[in-house]
């Protein structure tokens, strides 16, 4: 007997915007394999194809591919036109700039990019889409967040910042609409093996640096913590590292260590 889909009990339907690799791609395949059609979302529509075709050959669901740069102030219009009347009933946003090295170093378009994928455009959509869940009285946003928004992280300040407005902002719905019937949650990520980790060519900070999980291991863990919880750090080994630097040192060797770690890995 096929088990019960815990996740399709939210509805028929997926969006995943950032669906084109990594830790959106691992939550695109998650979801499909729940038997969820989904609403694909990415700026590379070669690389966003692949994972459609992929997904309905392994599972037979119905996919929409949606070309847009989360940049882009206009995305949840040209997301709206897209979709038409398919109503969304599962929300995961996955997108995100993360420029490194010395904030001063940034120029305009750095900040306005990192801030519209990171902060405005997600805003947006979590409004529009998850205000419809709440009028229909079901639904479920993830949004994928990072240790980094934990404390001050020197090298990633903007960076970490925008993850720390994601994850209270999560935490935040999670409160008000979990009586809604809307389930909330921010995925907190560590390091993990997506094609843009890989690609920065990360040094290891140090022997005792928790182990880069991979993109499967953080979407799966995520849709069993969701409605139980309103925040979650994923990996046991960044649940230890994270209570070590949050509930045992001052604040300020979280940031100090932080900062040197950024420093070494990416040997500035």
């Amino acid at each position: 007997m096929r088990r019960k889909s815990k996740v399709i009990q939210y509805g028929k339907t997926a969006m995943v915007a950032g669906a084109s690799e990594g830790i959106g791609a691992a939550f695109a395949f998650a979801l499909a394999k729940e038997g969820m059609d989904l609403i694909l979302i990415a700026r590379r529509q070669e690389k966003l194809s692949e994972v459609a075709e992929k997904i309905e050959n392994q599972f037979g669901v119905k996919t929409i591919c949606i070309q847009c740069d989360l940049a882009d102030a206009n995305a949840l219009e040209i997301i709206e036109n897209s979709i038409t009347e398919t109503e969304v009933d599962f929300m995961v946003y996955n997108a995100a700039v993360s420029p490194i090295g010395p904030f001063t170093n940034l120029t305009q378009e750095n900040l306005d990019l990192t801030t519209g994928v990171n902060i405005q455009t997600p805003l947006r959509l979590i409004h529009h889409f998850g205000g419809k869940m709440v009028a229909r009285g079901k639904g479920a946003v993830v949004v994928v967040s990072s240790l980094a928004g934990f404390q001050g992280s020197g090298f990633i300040s903007l960076y970490g910042a925008t993850k720390a407005f994601g994850r209270i902002l999560a935490e935040g719905l999670w409160y008000e609409w979990r009586d809604r019937g809307v389930d909330v949650i921010a995925c907190c990520a560590g390091a993990t093996a997506t094609p843009n980790y890989i690609n920065s060519n990360p040094a290891k900070s140090s022997l005792f640096a928790p182990r880069v999980q991979s993109p499967e291991e953080v979407a799966n863990e995520c849709l069993r913590k969701l409605g139980k919880v309103p925040s979650f750090i994923s990996g046991r080994g960044n649940r230890i590292a994270s209570f070590l630097m949050h509930r045992i040192l001052p604040r300020r060797f979280a940031v100090m260590i932080m900062g040197e770690n950024t420093r070494k890995i990416y040997q500035m």
